[in-house]
């Protein structure tokens, strides 16, 4: 059944066309992981050119609503997962208050002698041992996060005998440590992902990420880990609560 866009209206056809499709999703008639249908399928529904319907699922793609398969379709995106900045969480922790099951694949650990940005960040002198854990962070087996982590061999030894690509980070410095980890500075950017993101986090380009950086402290002040983080930005969107100041 042809569905008529208002050519008279002042929002651009291809921009009503993204506003019925997101409508469509959010009412259920397509959900996650379903194909939407073809530009020509959309042309012909909506009685806009191929050209039209093709910018349409291109900014839905974009903005993270759609994903493509190569010679597949296009699909429905998963809802974004909306990630609080309120409290210290790892990612494992994070998952399963998702009820979602979370995983890891190592990428690289090991010893390495600290850069001057790594060393600076952990309050070491420069060239300090320090262990690099590389990880790509999954979700019920789908690739949300690439995470480097560095941390003081002296403050933690032998932490890679433990397999990280089970267990929690987090819950062995507190288990195994002692440490209480206490609060973290941490900032974000939004950037495009590199050839290596887009290959390991199964994006099509251009594909927004957001890159993190934090800092994590334990109860004496102490920083115990530094780690670069590449989110997918389809899959998040992260929310913080302001408060108005006194005065």
């Amino acid at each position: 059944m042809k569905t008529r866009l208002k050519r008279e209206a002042p929002d651009p056809l291809y921009t009503q066309l993204k506003e019925a499709l997101v409508g469509e999703i959010i009412s259920g008639r397509y959900r996650p992981h379903d194909r939407i249908p073809s530009e020509r399928e959309l042309s012909t529904r909506f009685s806009v050119s191929r050209m039209t319907a093709r910018q349409a699922l291109l900014d839905l793609v974009r903005e993270g609503a759609l994903y493509t398969r190569v010679g597949k379709g296009t699909f429905v995106a998963q809802a974004k997962i909306d990630q609080p900045l309120r409290s210290l969480t790892g990612f494992s922790q994070d998952m399963q208050a998702r009820n979602t099951q979370p995983g890891s694949r190592i990428l690289e650990a090991r010893t390495v002698s600290a850069t001057a940005e790594v060393a600076a960040a952990l309050r070491l002198l420069p060239a300090t041992d320090v262990t690099l854990l590389s990880r790509l962070r999954l979700a019920d087996g789908e690739p949300l996060a690439l995470e480097v982590a560095y941390l003081p061999v002296a403050l933690c030894p032998g932490l890679l005998k433990h397999d990280f690509a089970r267990e929690s980070l987090y819950a062995v410095l507190e288990q195994d440590y002692g440490f209480k980890l206490t609060h973290a500075e941490q900032t974000l950017e939004a950037g495009l992902a590199g050839p290596r993101e887009l290959e390991l986090l199964g994006l099509t380009p251009p594909a927004a990420v957001q890159h993190i950086q934090r800092l994590t402290f334990r109860q004496d002040g102490i920083p115990v880990e530094y780690v670069l983080s590449t989110y997918r930005g389809d899959r998040y969107k992260f929310r913080s609560v302001l408060q108005t100041g006194a005065g």
